[in-house]
């Protein structure tokens, strides 16, 4: 008993606090929800240690509890698989990606980040004469084999297979001394308040990592994210450049989008001209 009271950090168990609710955290963000004995059989840990750890993340918004679980909170998007996301809005994915191929110039080094949308526009490049790309996305990279004009630098990583996607510190690692022109990423929910983010911490960072590595952030997100948000902050808004989105995304949104000083371009289906939602930044958000 003493030894339990007094285990600060978790450790009792054969598992620290931190990985058990990241582990946790992970699978409600794949699921939207989790149960108190599946979760304490899959961790090697007792019940009483699993409700604890529940506890603190409901404490810090991470989750809801329910009887003999939790849940996702209201409002925070989960990470749905490959296989649901390449379903969605595909009509519109493919117009964003036809508007983003107009910024790729030949000569150009860009990085494209993990999601059906960059796939849609890595597609787009097969064509490309002297072209670089940087990805973590294996999607990305498998699309641009036939492309013998194009450069593709894939980063190392560790294989996050909800997107196909190398994430981790070695990801991160491989792009930080990298300058290219253009980053083209996505997410699970944009909003004007918070900017781009996505339900994992390990995809936030690799996303983060790959905007830095880029002179311009381009945004690639279908009307379905817009107005949307998830646990984890990717690039606040104030970082992000243009956002390339579909003709069925909250108007509002995309005028305080627009007003905050990001340059928004609206796909159109029909493959005509990008209607403009242009800003100016004031001198605090152009530093």
């Amino acid at each position: 008993m003493f030894l339990l009271e007094h285990d600060r950090f978790g450790t009792i168990g054969g598992m620290l606090a931190f990985e058990r609710r990241r582990r946790i955290a992970e699978k409600i963000r794949s699921r939207g929800v989790v149960s108190v004995k599946e979760m304490a059989e899959a961790l090697g840990t007792s019940e009483i240690t699993l409700r604890r750890d529940l506890r603190v993340m409901a404490e810090a918004g991470l989750l809801v509890r329910t009887h003999g679980g939790a849940v996702l909170p209201d409002g925070l998007v989960r990470e749905p698989p490959y296989s649901e996301k390449a379903t969605q809005a595909a009509a519109e994915k493919a117009a964003i990606a036809r508007v983003a191929v107009g910024m790729v110039k030949p000569g150009d080094s860009i990085v494209l980040g993990p999601g059906t949308t960059t796939l849609a526009l890595a597609r787009l490049l097969v064509d490309f004469s002297d072209l670089t790309v940087v990805t973590n996305s294996l999607l990305v990279a498998q699309a641009l084999i036939p492309a013998t004009h194009v450069e593709v630098i894939l980063t190392g990583g560790t294989l996050r297979r909800a997107i196909h996607a190398l994430v981790g510190p070695a990801a991160e690692e491989s792009v930080r001394m990298l300058r290219a022109s253009h980053a083209f990423i996505s997410g699970n929910g944009l909003t004007a308040e918070r900017g781009l983010s996505t339900p994992s911490p390990l995809v936030a960072a690799a996303d983060r990592a790959l905007a830095a590595a880029a002179q311009q952030t381009v945004v690639l997100a279908d009307h379905t994210k817009i107005g949307h948000e998830s646990m984890c902050q990717t690039v606040p808004l104030d970082k992000i450049t243009t956002l390339v989105t579909d003709a069925a995304a909250d108007p509002q949104q995309l005028m305080a989008i627009g007003e905050a000083g990001v340059v928004v371009l609206v796909a159109h289906g029909e493959g005509g001209p990008a209607a403009v939602v242009e800003g100016e930044r004031t001198p605090s958000q152009a530093g």
